[in-house]
């Protein structure tokens, strides 16, 4: 089983036991990042150990390697010596592990720490890549048989991902730890069991007194009660959501307060996917039992389905997908989702003589313009890019144009309900306004599927006039209770669904 490691970047020793202290329930270990700390306190850390209470890792990282270790080579080594130093018979009260790059070259020390019984963890970073030569590179740091072998790189797209997973399908039988830094590879911290990672690193974040390193790593009360990282093993099924950038999304906390609830050994997972084919290649390495995809790779998933349901076909966008033996099977649950909330925000039963206005061509404005449609609407579909407007809404018979004045003045005519699709007004640009021309009477409904945040500046400004507007929130919620029986093959439990629904960030 993979164990927590707290990684302490406090400047102080005393910040960093404070940390340890918060944390104690949530962690199997502690790396005291020395090169973080002040200079003052460089002459205490050899009495960190005992204070800890725990197994701690001695780790002195330079700056090429993402550390803040300025110095040269001789005065690392002496910093590390005298760590080290004055070893006491009760291994407890030393340093478990120290951490040594792979061109650290002191034979001195290591002779040092292995007397003492502190492990040699042996590293190599890589900001840039670096994937190509994983497994003779992880290889070479088994210098002595006792050494722990850890590489820890920058993926640059999903793809070096997938080349991490299938390395620690080569070095099965070693001891190692695997991790990919950054956004896109959050998926090896929290599956680092899958990798036969010996440890996953966390951090404490965004607080004054701690270096943040930017590393991609996540909070250790966050690993335990909001993915239940203890639990995962090789039986865990392991679903997620596959977007980019995906800076925004609900759907984890939702997932996983299910399955925390219900009891089931499941889990689910962001993944940041450059691209669909990546991520589908990832999904088969995992594997995945199932995800939710969302922009831009509604359209581009159906290349790759080996069925998909007649709503999928209607709308030429998929949401959902499920491992089957025969491939993945696609579904849209989005259609559901948006007709539910938008005839309960109407309290309709259908849009006979509502003249609508879509913002956005994208795959959740096709999945819009279907129930439109369906529900007999009429609608007129705008977009910054007109020919793709003229796509969309030439499948339905309807009216389309520009995101320009012109496009604004159109939609006066087409403003029973105003439904705005596109990703404008989420970060980083949460002053976006898609159609700045258009000025809301009052009499509108409007939606802006956009939850995060909870109004943007479109949706501001329609409650401004008095329309009667909301945001994306219900429609998620919906289309993820439709999506959960799809994924896990049972009828969502709605009491639990409201409860992690309420709990999500």
């Amino acid at each position: 089983m993979s164990k927590i490691c707290l990684c302490l970047t406090g400047k102080t020793i005393a910040r960093d036991l404070e940390a340890i202290e918060r944390y104690r329930p949530y962690i199997d270990a502690a790396e005291l990042r020395v090169d973080c700390l002040d200079e003052d306190e460089l002459a205490f850390i050899r009495g960190f150990p005992v204070l800890a209470g725990i197994p701690v890792i001695l780790t002195v990282r330079r700056k090429t390697d993402g550390g803040c270790f300025v110095r040269g080579e001789g005065a690392r080594i002496v910093l590390l010596s005298k760590a080290l130093a004055f070893a006491h018979p009760d291994a407890r009260r030393n340093f478990a592990y120290v951490d040594m790059e792979d061109d650290l070259d002191a034979p001195g020390l290591e002779e040092v720490a292995r007397t003492y019984r502190t492990r040699i963890i042996r590293s190599f970073h890589c900001f840039d890549g670096g994937f190509a030569d994983l497994v003779p590179r992880m290889r070479s740091l088994y210098r002595v048989g006792d050494e722990i072998a850890k590489a820890a790189v920058t993926p640059q797209g999903l793809d070096d991902v997938c080349t991490l997973f299938e390395a620690a399908q080569e070095l099965k039988e070693k001891e190692k730890i695997l991790i990919a830094m950054g956004d896109m590879g959050q998926c090896t911290r929290l599956l680092a069991a899958r990798l036969g990672s010996a440890l996953t690193y966390a951090a404490v974040k965004n607080e004054e007194g701690f270096h943040n390193l930017s590393l991609g790593q996540t909070d250790p009360q966050e690993l335990c009660d909001a993915f239940h990282f203890r639990g995962i093993d090789d039986d865990t099924e392991v679903y997620g959501i596959a977007g980019y950038p995906l800076q925004s999304t609900g759907s984890p906390p939702f997932y996983n307060g299910i399955f925390h609830q219900e009891k089931m050994n499941k889990v689910y997972i962001r993944f940041p996917a450059d691209t669909i084919e990546s991520f589908l290649k990832l999904a088969s390495i995992i594997p995945l039992a199932g995800a939710s995809i969302t922009v831009p790779h509604k359209e581009s998933v159906l290349h790759y389905l080996h069925s998909a349901s007649d709503e999928v076909k209607s709308v030429g966008a998929c949401n959902t997908i499920v491992r089957t033996p025969e491939g993945w099977s696609g579904y849209n649950t989005d259609t559901q989702g948006f007709q539910e909330s938008l005839l309960n925000l109407l309290h309709k039963k259908n849009l006979r003589w509502k003249r609508c206005t879509v913002i956005g061509s994208g795959g959740a404005a096709r999945a819009i313009c279907s129930v439109i449609s369906r529900l007999r609407g009429k609608a007129l579909v705008l977009n910054r890019d007109a020919y793709r407007a003229k796509q969309l809404a030439t499948r339905y018979r309807f009216e389309y144009g520009a995101l320009d004045e012109k496009g604004a003045q159109r939609a006066r005519s087409f403003s029973d309900v105003v439904i705005q699709t596109s990703s404008v007004g989420m970060e980083p640009d949460l002053n976006g306004d898609p159609l700045p021309h258009y000025q809301f009477s009052g009499k509108e409904a409007v939606i802006d599927i956009v939850y995060k945040p909870a109004r943007t500046a479109f949706l501001k400004r329609a409650l401004a006039a008095g329309c009667l507007a909301i945001n994306g929130e219900d429609m998620l919620f919906r289309q993820a209770v439709a999506q959960y029986k799809h994924l896990v093959g049972v009828d969502c439990p709605l009491s639990a669904a409201t409860a992690a629904a309420d709990k999500s960030p």
